[in-house]
């Protein structure tokens, strides 16, 4: 399991081709990961939301990834529904919808995911699917920045830099 989400991670900061043998021969445990995501693992569904996302070792599918997403999210993943925000404030997989996007980082970082907060704090900024509030905005990079997101403690800076 942990091979899983290390792979997934390198993947996704550039370090490992989508061709790695890894990838090439996981089709049984994608079998698996399926079946342990219907049983209820939210962890594993937020994996395959990835997954299916990226297209690595599955057919890319943005609305499959949704799904998965959102039974993610609904099991109490907080990356699920951070993860799944983004969905909805891209369009990918879903209706493009900012207050959808919103509640789903709200709920992401009430759950200690520090991207749903930076997230958060980005819609407070700039206004998208919430009224536009510096105060909020703050409030949410500060507590990305408390979660050790280096990125929500430069948003942080940045925005109490502007507002003096």
């Amino acid at each position: 399991m942990t091979r899983r989400y290390v792979l997934l991670a390198l993947f996704l900061i550039g370090g490992v081709l989508v061709t790695h043998p890894a990838w090439a021969q996981s089709s049984t445990e994608i079998q698996k990961w399926k079946a342990e995501c219907d049983r209820g693992d939210a962890a594993e569904c937020d994996v395959l939301g990835s997954m299916y996302q990226l297209g690595l070792g599955v057919e890319q599918n943005s609305f499959q990834a949704a799904d998965l997403y959102r039974k993610a999210c609904d099991g109490g993943n907080a990356r699920g529904c951070t993860n799944l925000g983004v969905r909805y404030a891209s369009g990918q997989g879903v209706t493009q919808d900012f207050s959808q996007a919103a509640d789903l980082y709200r709920k992401a970082c009430d759950n200690e995911d520090a991207h749903g907060c930076t997230n958060l704090g980005v819609m407070y900024a700039t206004g998208h699917g919430v009224k536009q509030s510096d105060a909020d905005a703050l409030t949410y990079y500060g507590k990305a920045c408390d979660l050790k997101l280096e990125d929500g403690c430069k948003d942080y800076a940045k925005l109490k830099q502007k507002r003096r």
